[in-house]
């Protein structure tokens, strides 16, 4: 990209494809392919006297060039002197540019294509500490407002909302409040008769009640959700810290998956006890689904991928051993841990509610349009998206489009 004053801006990604196709050459695209690599490697010295370099930044940038010998020399492949003859396009002593390029390299059939590399070294006046900073503000290729906007935004959605929830709120008590200060001029009996149907006394027998489809499904997603949001917490906190470095590659993960693992003890003491409060009697069934459901549902949609990603000969598939060690993990450590959880769950005091639920279930009236529970879902969607959706946008674009985003 280019600044407003005309400046050149890098673009950093992980990793570079292996050519590009030109889709204005006809009907039948041509292929070129990237043979040659500019390996730019940036040092700093440090000023604190101590002796030699480090390596502080690190980028390889690709290009395709048709090369070709000097003299108009032809060479097999297999021969020993193309190995010491020099390259028209290529000349030693000077490095590649693009400005260089004389013709791509097209990929056809009995093409003979040479594979050739820069090594370039250059002092950098970047400290040690601030070697990350290239690939987060991506050499300020998205300006710093849009954040600041997206932040604003959410920020102005937020208060909305609380606005919007007090007005309900106040609107609500207001008219309670007069009601019973209205009651104060009536007879005991006529009082006692409508202390009952008015206000949030309406459903005070009825807010505690157990659900009464798919009990136990709830106490297993209840469970499930404080693990994940317990491994979550730690694993934010563990990076606020320090402690998972972007240096360390695959620390973020591996700790993550850790933590959720040792989060087993929570979600089966949660579930067990929750499942305990609504008299559920198939607890062995109840900590067995807590252990399973959603950690297996993972596991299979990750083994199916990663099976097409092995099909597929793509270098982004598991290895199968590391598969088979993170099914050990979840056999071995996760799932003994939910069930020494659902024991100590089932083993404390059933949980008291504030209020006694009566034994007959409050009719509950049909829900106008804008208590429609479609209406309701769409809305609670569109509200959280409402408050993220700029930056949800550079994620997904660092997502797909192999970006780095900070």
């Amino acid at each position: 990209g280019l600044t407003e004053a005309g400046q050149r801006q890098k673009h950093y990604a992980g990793g570079f494809p292996v050519g590009f196709v030109d889709a204005g050459s006809g009907d039948l695209r041509d292929a070129y392919v990237y043979n040659h690599v500019n390996i730019n490697v940036d040092y700093h010295r440090p000023t604190t006297g101590e002796d030699g370099y480090r390596v502080v930044g690190f980028a390889v940038e690709p290009m395709s060039i048709a090369h070709a010998f000097l003299g108009g020399y032809e060479w097999d492949g297999t021969s020993s002197d193309g190995y010491t003859k020099s390259l028209a396009t290529c000349t030693a002593g000077t490095h590649m540019s693009r400005d260089d390029i004389n013709a791509n390299q097209i990929v056809q059939e009995n093409e003979k294509i040479i594979y050739t590399y820069d090594v370039i070294w250059n002092e950098s006046e970047v400290a040690w500490s601030s070697r990350w900073d290239v690939y987060l503000n991506e050499d300020h290729l998205v300006p710093a407002q849009v954040h600041w906007y997206s932040i604003t935004n959410s920020i102005l959605v937020v208060l909305f909302l609380s606005l919007l929830i007090i007005s309900i709120l106040v609107r609500n008590l207001r008219r309670d409040i007069a009601g019973y200060n209205a009651m104060a001029a009536l007879a005991d009996e006529e009082k006692d008769e409508d202390i009952d149907e008015s206000g949030w006394k309406l459903v005070h027998a009825d807010v505690f009640r157990p659900p009464q489809n798919m009990t136990m499904m709830y106490c297993v997603f209840v469970g499930s959700g404080l693990q994940l949001g317990v491994a979550g917490f730690f694993s934010i906190v563990l990076s606020a810290m320090g402690f998972l470095n972007p240096a360390r590659r695959g620390s973020l993960m591996i700790a993550t998956l850790i933590l959720y693992m040792l989060c087993g003890v929570v979600s089966g003491y949660v579930s067990s006890r929750l499942y305990k409060s609504f008299r559920g009697r198939a607890w062995q069934t109840c900590t067995l689904l807590t252990a399973t459901t959603f950690p297996g549902v993972c596991f299979g949609l990750f083994v199916f991928f990663n099976i097409i990603l092995a099909f597929k000969h793509s270098v982004g598939s598991v290895p199968f051993l590391d598969v088979l060690i993170v099914a050990a993990m979840w056999c071995c450590v996760s799932i003994p841990l939910v069930f020494l959880g659902a024991y100590y769950g089932y083993k404390a005091e059933s949980i008291t509610y504030p209020t006694v639920t009566s034994t007959i279930a409050r009719a509950i009236p049909d829900p106008g349009l804008l208590l429609n529970p479609y209406l309701a879902i769409a809305l609670a969607g569109m509200v959280p998206f409402a408050a993220a959706y700029v930056e949800l946008f550079f994620i997904m674009t660092s997502l797909w489009m192999d970006q780095y985003y900070y």
